[in-house]
């Protein structure tokens, strides 16, 4: 009896066996051989710059057509055009490098705090604490929030808790954008040297009395731009990278020095 059993079951995984394998054959996904391709001439960040989860996601949905050979925002011209290559199409023209810029001077030695803050070292969580430690409603909070989440350890924190961004490791993922609560990194053309690195509404007699280098909305920016290329909006100089020619006269002006 147990020889038969032991056949029996034996068989029965033969069986079993057999039509699992057909199955598989019969009922098998084909995958296009180019999405693995395409994968591997990616940066492998999986940063989701590309505005899908994952790199392997993004590599599909570039060769159904979907997504542009141009949308691996870390890989730059350079993975564009090997994506281009190995899928049959024209190389695209060289886009903008674009790179995160720190839009905040209000360090802890300028601007002040309106309370004190020793609990979890993170942005978000310093905003649930009354809306933050810092008197300015629109300043870098220092907390390195933007620093943990990037990653290709492009941000480090300074002794004065602002962020600075190292251009040559930065790929312009923005995910340090995305995880700023007060949206004081923008992302820029890397070729653009002056900013207004301010980002406060505020009047200038409110600015003045919680930070020493915040845009105070003075205008002297705006009389000495040979370019015409900056303007005041909510009580913020703001200036057009596509008209600036970095001459340096708003740098020069400006009696806070708030760009830079």
């Amino acid at each position: 009896m147990l020889a038969v059993a032991i056949i029996s079951l034996g068989g029965l995984g033969i069986i079993f066996g057999a039509l699992l394998a057909y199955a598989s054959q019969k009922f098998a996904v084909e995958v296009d051989p180019r999405i693995e391709m395409v994968q591997e001439a990616l940066v492998g960040a999986n940063c989701g710059a590309c505005g899908y989860p994952g790199c392997a996601k993004f590599a599909e949905e570039v060769v159904a057509g979907n997504a542009p050979v141009s949308g691996c925002t870390p890989g730059g011209s350079a993975t564009a055009a090997k994506i281009a290559e190995l899928l049959g199409q024209e190389t695209p023209a060289a886009e903008a490098r674009i790179v995160a810029q720190p839009v905040c001077l209000g360090g802890c030695s300028v601007a002040k705090d309106k309370s004190v803050y020793d609990g979890y070292r993170d942005c978000k969580a310093v905003l649930m604490f009354g809306g933050g430690n810092k008197a300015c409603q629109y300043g870098c909070l220092g907390l390195g929030t933007c620093a943990r989440v990037c990653p290709f350890d492009a941000i480090t924190m300074s002794e004065d808790g602002l962020p600075i961004v190292d251009i040559d490791k930065c790929t312009g993922c923005a995910k340090c954008k995305n995880a700023c609560p007060r949206q004081v990194i923008d992302m820029v053309n890397a070729k653009t040297y002056h900013y207004v690195r301010c980002k406060s509404q505020d009047k200038g007699k409110q600015v003045r009395s919680v930070c020493e280098r915040g845009c105070i909305a003075c205008g002297i920016c705006v009389k000495n731009c040979p370019e015409n290329a900056i303007r005041m909006e909510n009580n913020l100089a703001v200036i057009d990278s596509y008209i600036c020619t970095n001459c340096g006269k708003c740098v020069e002006s400006c009696p806070r020095n708030t760009i830079a």
